[in-house]
């Protein structure tokens, strides 16, 4: 049995990083060894699950079917696992996180000092992008994202979704006049938010009979940062679509008025996203769970 589960975590590795040879590296055993590993899981299923060159290896058909229910399960083992290791006091070494500027800001960095206060001895390196990130090359232990997600390869774990709302300055309303109704859109202006410059912002969205519209609108500012999108909101330079939990001190203080809020509007997933290449270690079990705890109350589950 400790044979097979190594096999699955061995082939995993290997499809991942598209090497035996790193494969091998990152696990601590011979190249020798992993290829037999390999080569006894496929001799065991009865079908070849990589393509081997002298340049690559990559999954074969049968390989991209077993590949994601193999991740599946080496996480689902790993959780369980977890489950009866016991609590080590303090935990030490680093974690590298990256993490959406606004949650990053709003939630995660306020909460720092009571967390290293009880973990003295654990390391953060906090990365702040909104940009899709290469978790094993860029060496990654977690990423928090919101919306859609590459998830092959990964551990994925959705902590709930998070509703859009439409916002907009005073100021802005004095100019444009406030929309009492969808239509009421045509001739405003949108702060326009992409995660890479080249792509389109479809305008804000809203839901019609369960469906997912746009109304797309004109705008003169185009940003890739969430806290450049609500700054140009807050002033005044056109309506944004957020997380209404992002939004919510800007509404409190007046600062941003929430515009439509009787419009249907979909809700982002959110995800925690961490690698299956190993067992989960202590300190990345405790950031899942920290994060979760911050993270969760503000959300709506699916």
């Amino acid at each position: 049995m400790q044979d097979l589960l190594l096999a699955y975590r061995v082939f995993a590795r290997t499809a991942e990083l598209k090497s035996f040879h790193l494969a091998a590296e990152s696990l601590g055993l011979s190249n020798t060894y992993v290829s037999t590993l390999v080569r006894q899981l496929e001799s065991q299923l009865g079908s070849r699950l990589l393509a081997r060159t002298t340049r690559k290896v990559q999954l074969t058909s049968d390989g991209q079917l077993f590949y994601p229910r193999c991740v599946e399960l080496l996480a689902e083992l790993d959780q369980l696992n977890q489950l009866f290791v016991p609590q080590q006091g303090e935990l030490s070494g680093k974690l590298r996180i990256d993490l959406p500027t606004g949650i990053a800001r709003l939630l995660i960095l306020p909460a720092l000092p009571a967390a290293l206060a009880a973990q003295p001895k654990l390391q953060l390196d906090i990365s702040c992008t909104d940009r899709k990130v290469d978790l094993v090359a860029e060496g990654f232990d977690l990423v928090l994202r919101i919306g859609s997600v590459d998830s092959e390869g990964l551990v994925a774990k959705q902590l709930g979704v998070a509703p859009l709302t439409l916002a907009a300055s005073p100021a802005y309303l004095a100019r444009f006049g406030t929309p009492l109704q969808l239509a009421d859109l045509a001739g405003h202006q949108q702060v326009h938010y992409v995660r890479h410059f080249g792509a389109q912002d479809p305008g804000p969205a809203y839901l019609l009979h369960e469906q997912l519209q746009y109304f797309a609108l004109p705008g003169a500012v185009t940003v890739n940062h969430t806290d450049s999108y609500e700054t140009a909101c807050l002033q005044g330079l056109g309506l944004i679509q957020a997380p209404k939990f992002g939004l919510q001190q800007y509404f409190s203080s007046g600062a941003l008025v929430e515009v439509l809020p009787g419009l249907p509007q979909p809700a982002m997933p959110v995800w925690l996203l961490y690698p299956h290449r190993r067992h989960l270690t202590p300190r990345l079990h405790w950031a899942l769970q920290w994060l979760q705890n911050l993270i969760t109350p503000l959300l709506q589950q699916p």
